[in-house]
């Protein structure tokens, strides 16, 4: 029975905006993150096959291997990188690590709550079933995630605003960029419990912003502490 008590989202993606962004460099960048497309190509694939692991092992034994998970968050934390340089966020010039582990002192974080048991039944259905509403809601917000000016998409267009207005002005809109991450934690948390890494279901909200809604100062992937587990009250 529903408590009325949400349980704390398990996917956790923090930002800081560059205080001084390129007027221009946002124009080059599809052109810089090349060398990233071409290994996370690889990885993806990796990731997809690594899943229908997954999928096995928590269906005859409840738990996801803990080495394929690490392995998966990692692609999802350096897709994320990349993206939040390039043009899912332009969030920061710096240019995004070859690595899949959390980089403290990189402007963005992104984690996934390492699970305990996971439901037998759940992973026959969540990927596809119960995840197939925010599937519908993504389309809309990300068109090609990658390159989402030329595919459409409300990130992109969003993001697309941003780059002007920092050619125009030298400024990232903060409400923008609080809107911006809303969409894409919105689009992250799909991302792990569609990929079998959580039971918790994804809010339909935005939680708009750098910080994760109950963020604490000093807490949280790349402030010293590490992820809470999901069972965790």
């Amino acid at each position: 029975m529903y408590s009325g008590i949400e349980r704390p989202q398990p996917a956790r993606l923090t930002a800081n905006l560059d205080p001084e962004l390129s007027r221009w460099l946002w124009l080059v960048k599809w052109l810089l993150v090349i060398p990233h497309y071409i290994v996370l190509f690889f990885l993806w694939v990796a990731f997809v096959a690594l899943t229908v692991v997954a999928f096995f092992a928590i269906l005859f034994t409840g738990r996801y291997p803990t080495a394929l998970f690490d392995f998966n968050v990692g692609v999802l934390r350096w897709s994320w990188r990349v993206s939040y340089y390039a043009y899912g966020a332009l969030g920061t010039d710096r240019y995004p690590p070859f690595t899949l582990a959390e980089v403290p002192d990189y402007p963005t974080h992104f984690d996934v709550a390492r699970p305990g048991e996971l439901s037998r039944g759940l992973v026959l259905v969540k990927w596809w079933l119960l995840a197939l509403p925010h599937y519908l809601v993504l389309a809309l917000l990300l068109g090609g995630y990658d390159m989402p000016w030329i595919w459409g998409g409300l990130i992109g267009v969003l993001v697309l605003f941003a780059g002007i207005a920092l050619a125009v002005t030298g400024r990232y809109p903060r409400d923008l960029f609080a809107l911006i991450m809303g969409l894409n934690r919105w689009v992250l948390r799909v991302a792990a419990y569609a990929a079998l890494m959580t039971d918790v279901y994804p809010p339909f909200r935005l939680d708009m912003g750098g910080s994760e809604p109950d963020k604490r100062p000093g807490t949280g992937p790349g402030h010293g502490a590490g992820p809470v587990p999901e069972s965790a009250p």
